[in-house]
Order: structure tokens, then C-alpha cells, then sequence
């Protein structure tokens, strides 16, 4: 924890310096990158430890120290706030852009529009072209941005884009660093969920046609699945013939809906008075007719998948106790409402 605490309070005043101090005349390349480097390590911190009160605690302590001592070594320091962390590498960039002892050497590795500079793994990340990138997703973000009324056909041709613009970002390597940059600032530009959503829905079925799409396709799914609350409301707002296309298409997907709809059941608990299975914590709020209705959906996309599903349910049916009778068990009472759907389908 100390060396945290050292590496946060010197990561503070590399910040500090890089937009306020003329030593920046003295940087190249390698104090580029290790600057960012240490940027991207505090927003690591932040991740980390910002639900855990009593290190978020300590370390806002450190900073408030740090804070103290640059406020006396720069008139015009502005404190850097713990929240402030999530985004070291952009406090990093735009005080650099600010600072006009910033040589034009450093202004031109970060306005490079050739191939990045190759840097060893394990070293620090390549920061060459990293203001043209950002124009570049910029622009991409404008394209993406919904439209008031936007068409099916509208959707589609967004979501070819953005695996247009995920392809073009991983093609090279070392690049899924920024095609993460690149898809968190959609996400966090995006107005409006629900049509975020039909995007990304569309971007994974156009992406499954095309066998060059591979990688992208996979690295937006594993980027969704890090994202718990976007694919919660993805599961939620996306109609259920459209789940049950991705469903049938990407077998990661397929796990990650299955994953979301046990966690909806688990948040579920009995109301005597209403009679019925009502969600506890979970948001978005959903029924337990509607989470009985996307497990159809999910077993009809995919078959073979049944009997994992049911013994899975089955076991926690018999962890609850094994019982039979109808509000002792959310898993035992899915089960029951699932045949029942499936046998009127048959029928």
C-alpha cells in the first residue's frame, strides 16, 4: 500500500508538472509514454478502490497532502480530486496540449498520423498519433451519434461502422488499448441506451458474416461483458427475437444473456402479499413472467442448450431446498413456468 500511495502522490505531480512546468521541453518519447503510462496506472487505482471506503479513504488523505504541497509550488494548481483518477490519461493530455512550454517534437509524436512507433511489451504503451486517433473516434462518435427517428436500415449501416472502425483499430497490433478508448467514448457520449443498444446488436450480426470480422466481434463482446450495466439494459430493452439472433450467432453472447437472466432470477424474492416472484435490487426492474419469457427465447435459440440450463436451475432448485411448492423456490418455479411455455409451444 505504501508504494501505491508513493506511486499515486508521484503520478499527482508528473500531472502537475506536465501542464504547468517548463520541463516538459526536456521530454521525448520514452517520458511521453512512461507519463502516460503512469496516468493509465492511477486510473487503474481508481478502478480498483473506488467502492472500497476504507482505501479510497487513505488515499484521499494522500492526495490532500499532495495537494497541499503543489498549491505551494504552483500559483494557479488546481486540486486533483480522488474521482479525478478515472481520467488521468486526458487530465495528462490536455494539460499538455495547455502548456505552451510544450516542445513541437512532443506535438508531433502526438499528432502522428503514420503507423505507431513500435514499443516493446512489457514497456510503456505507445502514445505516438494519440491526438489524431482521438479526432479519429471523435469523428467516428459523430456518425454514431443517434439520429431523432433513425431507421432499421439506419441502425445497420451504424453498427457496420462501428466494426468498420473496430476492424480498421485492431488490424495493427498493439491497438486494443485504443479500441477500448475508442468504444468507452461511444459509450460515454452515446444520449440514448436503448438505441446504443440497436447498434451494438447490429454491429455483432453484421460482424458474424464476414469471417475478416472475427477479432472484432470478439473483442466487443468481451468489452460488453465488462460493461455489466450496459448488457443488463441491452438483455432488457433489445426485443426478444433479436436476443434470440445473437444468441444463435455468438455462443459468448449466448452465455452472457444466460448469465444476466440467473442474476435476475437470484435478485428475485416471494411477495406474500402480491402473491407472486418481484425483483429486490435488480435494475432494471423485470417480471418474473418476462425472465420465465427470456429463458424460452434463449432454449428455442439454442436447443442443445436445455439440458445444461435445466440441471443448472435443477441444482439450485435443490439447493433452496428441494421443494415443490410454488413461492419457496425462484429456481423450482422457473422451472415449472418454463415447461409450461414450452409445452403450449408444442402444442
Amino acid at each position: 500500500m505504501e508504494a501505491a500511495l508513493n506511486n499515486l502522490s508521484s503520478t499527482v505531480e508528473l500531472l502537475a508538472v506536465a501542464a504547468r512546468s517548463g520541463d516538459v521541453r526536456l521530454w521525448d518519447l520514452q517520458s511521453l509514454s512512461r507519463a502516460f503510462h503512469w496516468a493509465c496506472y492511477c486510473e487503474h487505482l481508481f478502478s480498483k478502490f473506488h467502492q472500497n471506503p476504507n482505501i479510497r479513504g487513505i488515499m484521499e488523505m494522500q492526495l490532500q497532502h499532495t495537494n497541499n504541497s503543489l498549491r505551494a509550488v504552483f500559483a494557479d494548481y488546481a486540486d486533483l480530486s480522488f474521482l479525478d483518477l478515472s481520467q488521468c490519461q486526458h487530465l495528462l493530455l490536455t494539460g499538455l496540449l495547455n502548456n505552451p512550454n510544450l516542445p513541437l517534437s512532443i506535438m508531433k509524436i502526438l499528432f502522428d498520423t503514420k503507423k505507431p512507433a513500435t514499443i516493446k511489451p512489457g514497456e510503456y504503451q505507445d502514445v505516438t498519433g494519440l491526438c489524431s486517433h482521438i479526432i479519429q473516434c471523435k469523428s467516428a462518435y459523430k456518425i454514431l451519434n443517434p439520429l431523432t427517428g433513425q431507421s432499421e436500415a439506419g441502425v445497420e449501416v451504424q453498427g457496420a461502422m462501428l466494426m468498420e472502425s473496430l476492424h480498421a483499430l485492431l488490424s495493427r497490433g498493439g491497438e486494443a488499448c485504443r479500441a477500448q478508448r475508442f468504444l468507452d467514448a461511444v459509450l460515454l457520449g452515446c444520449k440514448e441506451a436503448e438505441h446504443l443498444c440497436l447498434v451494438l446488436a447490429a454491429a455483432l450480426l453484421t460482424g458474424g458474416n464476414a469471417h475478416a470480422q472475427i477479432a472484432p466481434v470478439d473483442f466487443l463482446q468481451d468489452w460488453l461483458q465488462q460493461k455489466h450495466s450496459l448488457l443488463q439494459h441491452m438483455c432488457f430493452t433489445l426485443p426478444t427475437s433479436l436476443l434470440k439472433d445473437l444468441a444463435k450467432e455468438h455462443v459468448k453472447f449466448r452465455d452472457m444473456y444466460c448469465a444476466v437472466l440467473k442474476k435476475w432470477a437470484a435478485d428475485m424474492e416471494y411477495c406474500v402479499d402480491e402473491g407472486k416472484w418481484v425483483q429486490s435490487s435488480t435494475s432494471p426492474k423485470v417480471s418474473f413472467r418476462e425472465v420465465t419469457e427470456h429463458f424460452v427465447v434463449l432454449l428455442e435459440a439454442c436447443p442443445t442448450l436445455g439440458r445444461t440450463v435445466e440441471k443448472e436451475l435443477n441444482d439450485l432448485k435443490i439447493s433452496d431446498g428441494d421443494f415443490d411448492v410454488r413461492g419457496l423456490s425462484v429456481w423450482g418455479d422457473l422451472l415449472t413456468e418454463i415447461h409450461k411455455c414450452q409445452s403450449q409451444l408444442d402444442g
